[in-house]
């Protein structure tokens, strides 16, 4: 029997052979190798594999137990546990244990030296042995200064470049280090992807991320190795050398990050070579896609529940922009995932300008809006091919810099197309709803919808696509009841089962566009997420003030009265043909050339009195027929007809501009922004990738405000982490040295700005009632006063402390109905929290305090 008074040892493999190896174990008496590394091989020595080592051993007496997969979970973990008492169960028994780490120096072993400390807590004699075979007991060990990991903030300064985590990110990383398998929903351009990322170097082994977009994955892993982070893609774009070199970067340990189609993970090839390797995190993009509720259900995905129980000690971290309630519960539901770890950031996208404007003539329109915007780009979204060919060939035929996509092309020509759009070789991609999904492109600066979408989801979804860099964006729907026609005969046409639902979402989609509330409000809502701001001064209806607005009560009451002397059986086309003096066979034969509003309306072209009568729907003057292209008058339309005045939009003041504030250039640095983005072209070309991945426009935007003079200065700079530094920092400082010393320019201060975007405006109304409240007026009061909801004042007070004025605390605090113990844990929660999004407040006090009431707390917060 052997000597029960040995202590277990820890051993790494680093700087021996195997031989040696196997000379040290005899030496040391070892009759059990105990593998505990997070991934049983090594990418510069495949001898010490798992595979191997479980063959070699035996012939030396030795047996070889794999036992890292247990040892993934925290320590509190009932697995984790259970297997130091096996350990606990063999020292007692008289064998000798060695326990196989990775480096050769005890002290930079995080592993051992947490299994060493947890054996002497319970009494083990724990040895660990250095390069040189010398054996140092865990009490030495534990005295002993070490390394410190890599933090999370580390990954995110000097390999990302940012200065800080953007709202929630902190939160969904730490929770996925921690080994909780984690939801969160977060919109478009919040960051998604890093919340992934960085736990994927932070987690010892291999992270696979599956993703349904092959744009998607090639774009991330371009990102990644610009970044200097390993990375790979497996999916049907690699030949046979390509796929069998990312197997194999995979097999040796090589990768940090895999990405890969839900269809090729679950391959038993794939399957297999995980198994051998077995992932540390698993993350599912687009995980809408597993819930049948979702706008883009996919059978494929369904199967990721299984892949995700063959790997149960892998994290599993599921992300989506876009889940309603029910989707959500669909996707916590499939995955087995629990309540607490869910993330719901907030929806809001205050950096894009919503609007909608009547539509008159697509193509004209679409013409005009391009024009205003010669150096952006865009993507403009039609609902068939035969509309993206037209507007393509128009945008084209006006030396516009556009190309179509639409499954009606060829596939090549429909990659060469998006190839140019993403390396920015053309700034206008005219496409189908099919196009951008995955498309991971920063600066997009538009997004317009020739054509009404078919429901809010993918709405919501495509202007995602718009100001990913958190630079504003405009995103434009160009709105006719002619689109909705069109759509519901599509709905006729499809199956019967999902008639119903298609018909319900493009209802909810229809009362969106017709709306004349805040837009933002309303988008939010649709999501489930709640807002006391009486507006956002981010969308048309905002923004739309009494002096922006025209009187159109003559135009109105001629529209109106020709739609009820023609009994409110015809169309808006027919209408308009009457008001101009058509003499077309259809209105003779009618007899409505007879009208007395026959030919009364010729100050308006076809066009102008199209967009007019769009805006007259809008406002509720008429009701359109669900399924006929008619007309008929509402009540509120009677009421123009009698007298009632009508304000609105004239065609030819069609555009609300939105505040688009951005960080200003002197006009000296002008011409710097341009040769630097130029430089970066250059510099893209020549790597073979996007320009974004050399840095984004904000980045370049700052260089030429800031005018960094070192690596020191240009390293402060938004998106400039240690590696983008080193490849790149000299090129384009060159370029700035030499502009500074021909224009008599220094570099300027950095300011670390955390947003572009300046604070929401307070309206003129919304002013003078936080004026008057702040004067010593009470909700209840300012409420009566101007006959709106108090929820209405919460908006404007909110509105008028973000836009950076003071209220008194104490008297909000009078508003309150909470208990002085709730306001001690409301403020509790925002001190740990934070203010940007009430979610994780309401949340962390278990839906105990409303929304309206935490409206309230944090403007308190603020002013405290």
């Amino acid at each position: 029997m052997a000597d029960t008074t040995l202590p277990i040892i820890t051993i790494g493999h680093d700087g021996r052979t195997l031989p040696e190896f196997i000379t040290l174990l005899a030496e040391q008496g070892v009759q059990f190798v105990i593998d505990v590394r997070p991934q049983p091989y090594s990418p510069t020595q495949p001898e010490f594999g798992r595979e191997t080592l479980a063959a070699q051993l035996p012939h030396h007496d030795v047996r070889y137990v794999y036992m890292g997969d247990a040892f993934r979970a925290p320590p509190t973990d009932p697995t984790h546990q259970h297997t130091l008492q096996r350990l606990h169960k063999a020292h007692s028994q008289g064998w000798r244990v060695a326990l196989l780490g990775q480096p050769a120096l005890p002290q930079d072993c995080p592993r051992g030296q947490t299994i060493g400390r947890a054996l002497a807590q319970q009494g083990l004699p724990v040895w660990h042995m250095d390069p040189d075979n010398a054996l140092h007991p865990q009490e030495a060990i534990s005295q002993r200064p070490t390394t410190p990991r890599p933090t999370a903030e580390h990954y995110l300064h000097h390999v990302f470049g940012y200065t800080s985590f953007r709202p929630l990110q902190a939160a969904i990383i730490a929770n996925a280090v921690a080994g909780r398998d984690t939801l969160a929903i977060m919109p478009t351009g919040s960051g998604k992807s890093l919340c992934y990322q960085i736990p994927a170097l932070l987690l010892d082994g291999l992270t696979v991320v599956v993703s349904p977009l092959i744009a998607l994955m090639q774009d991330q892993v371009q990102q990644l190795h610009a970044l200097g982070v390993s990375a790979a893609y497996l999916n049907s774009s690699l030949d046979m050398d390509q796929y069998e070199q990312t197997v194999q970067a995979v097999r040796h340990g090589r990768l940090k990050l895999l990405y890969a189609a839900p269809e090729t993970l679950v391959q038993p090839r794939i399957l297999d070579l995980l198994a051998s390797t077995p992932p540390a995190g698993i993350v599912i993009d687009e995980a809408h896609c597993i819930s049948q509720w979702g706008h883009d259900f996919r059978p494929e995905y369904r199967q990721l529940a299984a892949v995700r129980q063959r790997f149960p000690s892998a994290v599993c971290m599921a992300f989506t922009a876009t889940a309603t309630p029910r989707v959500q519960h669909d996707i916590k539901q499939t995955l087995n995932f629990r309540d607490e770890n869910e993330f719901l950031a907030s929806f809001d996208r205050p950096n894009l300008h919503l609007e909608v404007l009547p539509k008159a003539d697509g193509i004209s329109q679409t013409l005009t809006f391009v024009r205003q915007r010669p150096e952006e780009s865009g993507i403009i979204y039609c609902a068939t091919r035969k509309q993206v060919d037209a507007i393509a060939a128009a945008l084209q035929h006006a030396k516009l810099s556009a190309l179509p996509y639409h499954a009606g092309l060829p596939t090549a020509e429909r990659t060469a197309n998006q190839h140019a759009f993403i390396y920015g070789e053309t700034n206008i991609m005219v496409a189908t709803v099919a196009f951008g999904m995955g498309i991971n492109k920063p600066d997009v600066r538009y997004v317009l919808h020739v054509d009404l979408p078919q429901d809010i989801e993918g709405y919501y979804q495509q202007i995602g696509r718009a100001g990913r860099d958190g630079q504003p964006a405009t995103c434009r729907l160009l709105f006719s009841l002619g689109d909705v026609y069109t759509q519901r005969f599509l709905i006729s046409q499809g199956d019967e089962t999902e008639r119903p639902g298609r018909t319900q979402r493009l209802d909810e989609m229809l009362q969106w566009a017709q709306s004349t509330t805040c837009r933002r409000q309303a988008l939010l809502g649709y999501f489930g997420e709640k807002t006391a701001e009486a507006t956002c001064n981010g969308c048309d209806n905002c923004l739309q003030t009494a002096d922006s607005l025209a009187d159109l009560t003559v135009a109105a009451q001629k529209f109106l009265s020709c739609v009820k002397r023609t009994g409110g059986r015809f169309g808006a086309n027919h209408i308009i043909q009457i008001l101009r003096g058509s003499r077309a066979q259809n209105i003779i034969k009618w007899g409505h050339d007879t009208l007395s509003t026959y030919n009364i309306g010729g100050e308006y072209n076809q066009q102008e009195w199209q967009f007019l009568a769009q805006q007259f729907v809008q406002m509720g003057l008429l009701t359109p027929h669900p399924e006929h292209q008619t007309l008929s008058l509402t009540a509120e339309g009677e009421a123009v007809l009698k007298g009632q005045a009508v304000n609105g939009r004239l065609p030819h003041q069609a555009e609300i501009a939105p505040t688009r504030p951005e960080l200003s250039l002197p006009p000296s640095h002008v011409d710097l922004l341009d040769q630097l983005r130029r430089k970066r072209k250059a510099l893209a070309d020549e790597a073979g990738y996007p320009p974004y991945v050399i840095f984004h426009d904000r980045t370049l935007l700052e260089m030429a405000a800031y005018l960094p003079q070192t690596l020191d200065s240009l390293g402060r700079l938004h998106g400039v982490g240690q590696n983008k530094l080193q490849q790149y920092g000299e090129p384009f400082l060159g370029l700035i040295r030499r502009y500074c010393a021909a224009n008599d320019l220094s570099e300027q201060a950095y300011n670390q700005p955390t947003a572009v975007p300046t604070p929401p405006r307070s309206s003129a109304r919304g002013l003078n009632i936080a004026q008057a409240f702040a004067a010593g007026q009470t909700m209840a009061s300012l409420s009566a006063q101007y006959s709106i909801k108090q929820q209405t004042i919460l908006g404007h007070l909110a509105d008028y402390v973000k836009a950076g004025n003071p209220l008194p605390a104490a008297q909000l605090q009078a508003e309150t109905t909470l208990t002085p113990d709730q306001q001690a844990e409301v403020m509790a929660a925002f001190a740990k929290h934070g203010t940007d999004y009430l979610r994780p407040i309401y949340d962390a006090l278990e839906g105990t305090v409303e929304y309206e009431e935490l409206h309230l707390w944090r403007m308190i917060y603020k002013m405290s």
